[in-house]
Order: structure tokens, then C-alpha cells, then sequence
């Protein structure tokens, strides 16, 4: 039998260029396979126990080291009282007050806290992750999982306060158990608000303004805690000599100096928040007596640590004033940071490279607005990382929050506002007819 194949007869291959210049075939869209039922959630409760349980472990681990370590820097053997002292550490890095034999303690140590909120946020993520809500989008649903993180860490909050509260370590139950329900729904909203999406849904209902605001402020005001931290780390190897002497000065050795390090580390945040509070004008006290401003200092009796071996005991000079222009520098490099994002050449669906038409008036706004802030960021750190002691007389230790946030709202927002200005007299000039 004769087929078609046999009439026509074999065909010579096409070449690479005949292939090249034939249309391609499109092929029609096939139905979607039908999805899967997504499997059910774990209940939420059951979640929340989880993840805020092993967020809660591991912050009270760092802790119980920390302790051990300080009682190797005294030259002390382990007698079963670490952990009832980290626990009440714990809490006391959650802002819950505590009084020991030396005193009334209020002063946070923020690395410890930091590595709570931190765990608290992942806690989120998990919990959220776990009932099924990744990518829901639902705002409700990411306070829903904050509420029941931050329920859970407070009734062990009040539970840690039951157990340390005895005579000569003196903790109010009730007061540990809402600082940390605050802690915990806060750092756990961070989190479940990011991995369910909610994110998005928020910026979209928000102004363009404010959502340039918002990013603008809190990346001038981390530049401005980074700068304190570099200023903390200068001054100290500046003061090099005076530091190794106090850290020689410690007992027991290695573990003398081993503990007197973890002590320094566990603190070194508040050490950064009190150098920017100094960069900013406002200064900072620690001790009875010690008060440390660009424009004066006075210093009184110091606990021995040798990272105080930095503080400056005369005012700043001609030349190293000039370091009290970095926020306003810092917060232009913020505006900066804006005006670029906004003149960034955008893809259109179709692939091609539109330049966006500037905003002038919205962006002087958004770093206008970016001032307050960066204020209100780091007045909040400004407020966790000082406190008061009662050794004997009660005194502050740190800087006051109101004031370090309205010094940093003026100069990273002043400083915003004159780089957008400057960026919008310079496409002026440019785009001027010659």
C-alpha cells in the first residue's frame, strides 16, 4: 500500500538558518492541574507552647552562661544559685526591675534582649508558619499569632517571677509577667507580620510618604546607633592602656577576664545607645557622680569595667566637635538613599526602562516625616537601654529618652530635608536650558 510519505518522497533537513527564520508555534494554554487540598494547621495554641518554649530556652541558655562566666570572673565555684540568678537576669533584660543585696537593678542588659526579641520574632514566623497562614496576607491573622506568643511568654514571665521572688532577690510577679507579654506580642508581630505577608497588605494601604517615612527614618536612625558603636570602639582603643590595666585588674585569671568580656558584651548595646545619645548632644550619666556631654564632663565613682576606660574626661575640642555634625551627615546620607530610590530607572511589564517623574514636594515630605522617626526609634532604645540603680542612693544610668529622641528627630530630619533639597536644586540646574 501506497502512502502519502511514499509519494512525496524524503525531505532534505532544513538548515540552521530555515529553522531560525520559521514562526514559532505557540502552544495553547492547557487547564491547570487541579491543587491539592492544603493540609490543616496545627492549632494554634499548641504552636505558640512550641516555638515560644524554645524561643524561651535559648535566651535563658545565653543568660545561665552569662552567670556562670561573672562567677569564674569572682573566683567562685557553681553552687546551684546560677540559675535562679539568670532567671531573674532574664527578666530583667525583658525592663522587669529587680532588688538584689547590692540594690534596686532597672538597667537592662540589651544584647540579652535583642537575642530574646530576635528569638521571639522567629517564633512568629514558626508559629505562623505552622497554623498554615505563610502568604495569607491577613493582617488579623498575624496579631492573632502575636497575641498568642505574647500570652504565653507572659505567663511564663509571671511563673520565672514566682520562682526567683524570695527574700534577697525580690522580683513582682505580675510586673515581669506583663513586661514580657508586651515583649513577646511585639518582636512576635515583627515576625508573623513578615512571613504571612501582611507586610504588603499594610504598605498598600499606607501613603507613599509615609512608607518612604518610615524607611528613611529607621535606616538613618541605625546609622546613627552604628556610629555610637564605632565611637564606643574608638574611644576604648584609644584608651587602650587604661583598659588593659581595669582588665588585668580582675581576679581568677583567664576566667577573671573571660567573665568581665561577657559582661562587657552582654551591655555593649546600651554602651552604643548611651555613645549616640553623646554624638546627639544629650549626653549620658552612669555612676554616682559621672556626667558625660560634648560640652562638659564630670566624673564620679565608676563601676571597673574596662570599656568605661573610653569615656572622655575633658570636653571635646575644636577639631573633635566637628564629630557632632555625623547625625545631621548621617541623616543626609538617609535622604540621599531616598532621592535615589525614587529616581531608580523602573521595568515596565513589556520589559522596557521607564525613568519615574520625581516628586519633589512628597519626597521633602517623606524625609521631613523621616526625622520624627528615626526619634522615635531611638528614643525606644534610648528608654531599654537605661534605667536607674540603688546602690545605697538611687541614680540614673544611661540618657533621658525624650531627649536624645527629639535631638535625633532635628538632626537626621534637618539633615534629610537639606540632601532632597540639594538633590532637587541640582536636577534644576541640570535641566535648565543652556
Amino acid at each position: 500500500m501506497t502512502t502519502p510519505h511514499d509519494l512525496i518522497g524524503p525531505q532534505p533537513r532544513p538548515s540552521d538558518e530555515e529553522l531560525a527564520a520559521m514562526p514559532t508555534v505557540r502552544i495553547p494554554w492547557q487547564r491547570p492541574l487541579p491543587r491539592k487540598a492544603p493540609r490543616p494547621g496545627a492549632p494554634l495554641v499548641v504552636a505558640a507552647l512550641i516555638n515560644t518554649g524554645w524561643a524561651t530556652l535559648i535566651s535563658v541558655s545565653a543568660m545561665i552562661l552569662l552567670v556562670l562566666t561573672a562567677r569564674f570572673t569572682l573566683g567562685q565555684k557553681p553552687n546551684g544559685a546560677e540559675v535562679t540568678v539568670a532567671l531573674a537576669g532574664w527578666l530583667l533584660a525583658h525592663g522587669a526591675p529587680l532588688t538584689a543585696p547590692i540594690g534596686k537593678l532597672a538597667v537592662a542588659p540589651l544584647a540579652v534582649t535583642l537575642l530574646a526579641a530576635w528569638r521571639l520574632s522567629r517564633a512568629g514566623v514558626h508559629t505562623a508558619r505552622g497554623i498554615g497562614a505563610r502568604g495569607s496576607g491577613s493582617v488579623l491573622t498575624a496579631a492573632y499569632v502575636a497575641g498568642a506568643i505574647g500570652i504565653v511568654y507572659g505567663v511564663i514571665g509571671f511563673a520565672v517571677g514566682l520562682v526567683v521572688d524570695r527574700p534577697g532577690l525580690a522580683v513582682t510577679p505580675w510586673r515581669a509577667g506583663l513586661h514580657l507579654l508586651v515583649v513577646g506580642a511585639a518582636a512576635a508581630f515583627i515576625g508573623s507580620l513578615r512571613i504571612t505577608g501582611a507586610v504588603r497588605t499594610i504598605a498598600r494601604a499606607t501613603p507613599q510618604l509615609f512608607r518612604d517615612a518610615i524607611r528613611t527614618g529607621v535606616v538613618g536612625a541605625l546609622m546613627v546607633l552604628g556610629a555610637g558603636a564605632g565611637l564606643c570602639g574608638l574611644a576604648v582603643a584609644l584608651n587602650g592602656s587604661d583598659a588593659l590595666e581595669l582588665f588585668r585588674a580582675f581576679p581568677s585569671g583567664v576566667a577573671g577576664q573571660a567573665g568581665v568580656t561577657m559582661v562587657c558584651l552582654a551591655f555593649a548595646p546600651n554602651f552604643a545607645v548611651w555613645a549616640s545619645a553623646y554624638l546627639l548632644g544629650p549626653g549620658f550619666v552612669i555612676g554616682s557622680g559621672t556626667v558625660v556631654r560634648a560640652g562638659g564632663v564630670v566624673i564620679g565613682e565608676m563601676p571597673p569595667l574596662p570599656v568605661l576606660a573610653g569615656i572622655p574626661h575633658a570636653p571635646l575640642d575644636n577639631v573633635l566637635s566637628s564629630m557632632l555634625a555625623v547625625p545631621l551627615l548621617l541623616g543626609s546620607v538617609a535622604g540621599f538613599l531616598l532621592v535615589r530610590r525614587r529616581l531608580r530607572p523602573r521595568r515596565t511589564r513589556a520589559g522596557d526602562t521607564v525613568l519615574p517623574t520625581p516628586n519633589w514636594w512628597r519626597m521633602l515630605g517623606s524625609a521631613a516625616v523621616a526625622g520624627p522617626v528615626a526619634g522615635l526609634v531611638i528614643g525606644a532604645m534610648t528608654l531599654a537601654g537605661s534605667g536607674r540603680l540603688d546602690g545605697g542612693k538611687p541614680f540614673p544610668v544611661g540618657a533621658v529618652a525624650w531627649q536624645t529622641a527629639l535631638s535625633a528627630a532635628v538632626a537626621i530630619g534637618l539633615g534629610a530635608v537639606l540632601a532632597v533639597a540639594a538633590a532637587c536644586g541640582r536636577r534644576w540646574i541640570s535641566d535648565r536650558p543652556h
